[in-house]
């Protein structure tokens, strides 16, 4: 049996054991453990994670990864993507960490400053550069602070894009509610509910797929041929397909399905 001295030595002392104490009581209280960490795993990627900031979620994971495989990118022909409510910057840098180097250019637009913010440390921490022009042999990666209801919001953008994702706000209001405190309390609710007051369809769950459809529309956004993944909620699924169709005049639509039964994305070819 060890002598209480080297038992002693086992034990965590210090800041090391305050540190684990107040990561313990903030657990506790509810606090998301991604934020506790201040990581949080997205496919091979360990991306940063800070409040009010949505986590990433396997279901997006899974659905950015098909997409990838999806695809096949060169740099001999780049593709632009348009990544709309980035967050933290997941689905763009994930793309950009698995498409060939320099065979991919995307922005990531979102209206919160934190977001941003935390997207551009982000692309940092994955070793992808945020401007545009910066190496022709790497994939970049643009954040861009913006409104998609704003008409200039496209001149910051190089348009036109082969590919558009976008995982929305599309939680109802009847449903956030009810949400465990350890989202509702922490993550920041202008990237989970989506409802808007003046939305045709509030309490659905759809305001910002409507947004988008709008802005999908604008002429010379997208290139011929390309591609449009949004995530949806659940029994979401038919009435974005039918957003897109009457809203972007997107009509060729087909679903994806998640690991867990749900369908999970609408995907468009322009």
């Amino acid at each position: 049996m060890p002598s209480p001295s080297v038992w002693h030595s086992l034990k965590p002392s210090g800041p090391n054991s305050s540190q684990l104490r107040q990561m313990l009581e903030r657990r506790l209280r509810g606090e998301p453990l991604q934020y506790i960490l201040g990581t949080t795993p997205f496919g091979p990627l360990s991306l940063l994670s800070r409040p009010p900031i949505l986590i990433p979620r396997p279901e997006t994971e899974d659905w950015t990864l098909r997409l990838a495989n999806t695809i096949s990118p060169k740099s001999s022909r780049p593709l632009s993507v348009l990544d709309l409510c980035t967050g933290s910057g997941c689905i763009p840098l994930l793309l950009c960490h698995l498409w060939p180097p320099g065979s991919t250019l995307a922005f990531g637009v979102d209206i919160s400053e934190q977001a941003i913010e935390l997207a551009t440390d982000n692309a940092a921490r994955c070793n992808i550069p945020t401007r545009s022009g910066a190496d022709a042999l790497r994939n970049v990666f643009v954040p861009v602070l913006g409104d998609l209801r704003d008409t200039n919001l496209l001149k910051e953008l190089e348009a036109p894009f082969d590919v558009v994702t976008a995982n929305p706000p599309y939680v109802p209001m009847q449903e956030y509610v009810r949400l465990p405190p350890s989202v509702k309390d922490y993550e920041d609710p202008r990237a989970l509910l989506g409802d808007m007051p003046e939305s045709p369809t509030q309490n659905a769950g759809l305001s910002f797929y409507h947004i988008i459809a709008r802005f999908l529309a604008q002429k010379d956004l997208l290139r011929d041929g390309a591609i449009v993944a949004l995530e949806v909620g659940d029994r979401q699924a038919g009435d974005v397909e039918k957003i897109l169709h009457c809203s972007a005049g997107l009509r060729n639509t087909e679903i994806w399905t998640d690991p867990w039964g749900k369908q999970r994305v609408v995907l468009a070819h322009a």
